[in-house]
């Protein structure tokens, strides 16, 4: 029991009548209130995450030894995780985000499936690969921004003639599962048969577009900094519960904090983060997280550009996020 002499907080010293009477509560699954209440009402945001960086150097050859090791068919999908040491219980990077990085060789194919899960796929390398979603085909390249929102049937694979392709995958499994709210299905058939999607009348909860090619988003981010990638419907996030942006980073920026989780990939250049005191160089294909509340900053010799998904919308929604700049 953590105990603070501060009005308001618990501060109950311990007897042996105490202890006794703690037992006897332990033995009716019961518990005192005032044994945990300063741990699970912190005064600020504990993340259990700590600031990571995996580097591409040390992931690469581990995710291209898997497609040596397990078919794609077998893995259902054949991704290297990513996992934060502080949360492992929940297999995710950061927070509830969970992120992964996925190989594909030519020829092969995911079986058709959905899942409660909101996912998003950033393109690393690679030609050929396509995503169905909801029937709708979609052919992707590289830096190429994709998703596969909760709900929706998806596949997606690479041509026989096209290369060996890598993607960062990133869900908010863990946030699902810690709702008990994660569903998992087969599609009736290996695969879908691709036909175009209407968008008539959209009123599903997440962007009518699956696909935001490179070019296009590069181009509004040389104008702005910062692209957000959006429903153009709503002008809101891409899906509820997560968002995504690319930043371009040419300079030292001023430190930040905020609730809400935060992993990023380099999608071109290289510099380096502060994140909770620790200094972090990356460069192109790295990916670092932050951990809510934790204050950061990024700086680069010369213009890079972070890609990043996040669950800022999730925490909106519930009315939990709050930033500071300091």
């Amino acid at each position: 029991m953590q105990r603070e002499n501060v009005v308001g907080r618990a501060n109950v010293e311990d007897t042996a009548e105490l202890e006794a009477y703690y037992r006897d509560l332990e033995k009716r699954d019961l518990g005192a209130l005032w044994n945990v209440a300063n741990d699970i009402e912190p005064w600020y945001p504990q993340p259990k995450s700590v600031p990571m960086l995996w580097k591409w150097r040390d992931v690469q050859p581990m995710v291209r030894k898997a497609a040596d090791l397990v078919t794609a068919e077998k893995a259902a999908r054949r991704v290297v995780m990513l996992v934060n040491p502080g949360r492992k219980e929940w297999s995710a990077a950061a927070g509830l985000l969970y992120t992964g990085v996925q190989i594909m060789n030519p020829g092969e194919f995911t079986s058709a499936h959905r899942h409660q899960a909101s996912a998003l796929r950033f393109v690393m390398e690679g030609k050929g690969a396509f995503t169905v979603v909801d029937g709708e085909r979609l052919t992707l390249g590289a830096r190429d921004f994709v998703l596969t929102p909760n709900g929706t049937w998806h596949d997606h694979g690479v041509e026989k003639d096209g290369t060996q392709c890598i993607w960062q995958d990133g869900l908010d499994i863990p946030l699902m599962n810690s709702l008990d709210a994660n569903f998992y299905e087969v599609h009736p058939q290996t695969v879908q048969t691709p036909s175009p999607l209407s968008r008539d009348n959209w009123t599903r909860p997440y962007s009518p577009v699956f696909l935001y090619k490179w070019d296009s988003c590069f181009s509004e981010l040389r104008k702005e900094k910062i692209f957000e990638y959006k429903n153009p419907l709503t002008g809101g996030p891409v899906m509820p519960t997560m968002g995504a942006r690319l930043e371009l980073v040419n300079s030292e920026s001023k430190f930040k904090r905020h609730t809400g989780s935060v992993i990023y990939q380099v999608a071109t250049g290289h510099g380096w983060s502060d994140i909770g005191g620790q200094r972090f160089e990356w460069e192109e294909k790295d990916i670092f997280c932050v951990p809510s509340w934790t204050r950061y900053r990024h700086g680069a010799p010369r213009e890079a550009v972070l890609f990043s998904f996040n669950d800022f919308p999730a925490m909106k929604a519930l009315g939990l996020f709050r930033e500071s700049h300091d």
